[in-house]
């Protein structure tokens, strides 16, 4: 899918004032974590762009811009989940003004969200999980192979909690709690949840705090649970770049997010109510959960079968 790119001009002063007291808004009130604050920031600059070249600003902004903006967007092949999440941003920015009065209408009342395909997340089959946390094989001296308790560690947690990305890195120290077998994790919008870890991955998390972790910290000290040499933190890429190695042999691009939907597909498919499943991934609504409903078809077939009065004949 081409990705929709254009040259960026600077926004007029009167722009970026109404943008900065909406995100500062969004962080004080709301608690948004920087990456959403980004995401806003970048929606908002873009329409702003768009807006600039039919002389008006984001305060005088029409409904029809809001509709051409939308239209070019899908005309760039953008799909319709990012575009309707390009809209649900400038509702809030506009939902915003009006109670600040920095407008008196607000440019997209009574546009519909676009029609939005349901993507189904992708997972991976258990065995493919397994040979991704099976111990690699290392060749050299003490280094290599702490990093590669550090990498399998990192994908035990990864599946067992369904972390995100940032809530692997960000993770301290003072949030593993190994002798009650939990992580408290820090997600959008720094709410915290604790996670339990499983069996397979407390192990894991012994060896590496006990064996790996040291050599990688050297003598210096970090407050990032896992760390990279010299108690460097670790990057999203980098986590990202070792998920795929790992996956390599499913032939899928395995990443991070695969990990997370696996895990949850994995408990729904056992047996595991979406209450639980909603609060070990973090979700604020419930309905974004029920995807795993449709995901674990298998398993409500079964259940179905088991237990309506009308499933079978006779």
């Amino acid at each position: 899918m081409r990705k929709f790119v254009q040259t960026r001009p600077a926004l007029r002063s009167e722009d970026k004032q109404l943008a900065a007291a909406f995100l500062n808004y969004l962080q004080v009130e709301k608690g948004l974590a920087r990456l959403t604050l980004g995401a806003y920031e970048r929606d908002l600059e873009q329409f702003a762009e768009f807006a600039a070249k039919k002389r008006r600003t984001l305060a005088t902004a029409r409904r029809e811009d809001v509709r051409a903006f939308l239209d070019q967007l899908f005309s760039h092949q953008l799909d319709g989940r990012s575009v309707a999440r390009k809209l649900s941003a400038l509702r809030h920015f506009y939902k915003y003004l009006l109670l600040d009065r920095h407008v008196k209408h607000d440019p997209t009342l009574n546009i519909e969200t676009p029609r939005q395909w349901k993507v189904l997340p992708k997972s991976l089959a258990l065995a493919e999980v397994e040979k991704m946390l099976a111990p690699a094989r290392t060749n050299g001296g003490p280094l290599p192979a702490a990093l590669a308790l550090r990498d399998r560690t990192m994908l035990e947690v990864l599946y067992a909690g369904a972390l995100r990305v940032s809530e692997l890195t960000s993770a301290r120290m003072e949030d593993l709690k190994l002798d009650l077998g939990y992580l408290l994790v820090r997600g959008k919008g720094d709410k915290e949840r604790i996670v339990p870890l499983g069996a397979s991955a407390i192990a894991a998390l012994r060896d590496y705090v006990a064996e790996a972790r040291p050599k990688l910290a050297g003598a210096k000290t970090a407050p990032w649970l896992f760390i990279a040499r010299g108690a460097r933190k670790l990057t999203r890429q980098r986590v990202w770049q070792l998920v795929r190695r790992a996956g390599a042999g499913s032939g899928r691009g395995a990443s991070p997010h695969m990990l997370r939907h696996s895990a949850a597909t994995h408990m729904v498919e056992r047996g595991a109510d979406l209450r639980t499943v909603q609060t070990i991934l973090g979700h604020a609504d419930i309905s974004t959960t029920q995807v795993y409903t449709h995901v674990a078809l298998d398993r409500l077939k079964s259940v179905f079968a088991a237990h309506h009065p009308r499933a079978r004949k006779g």
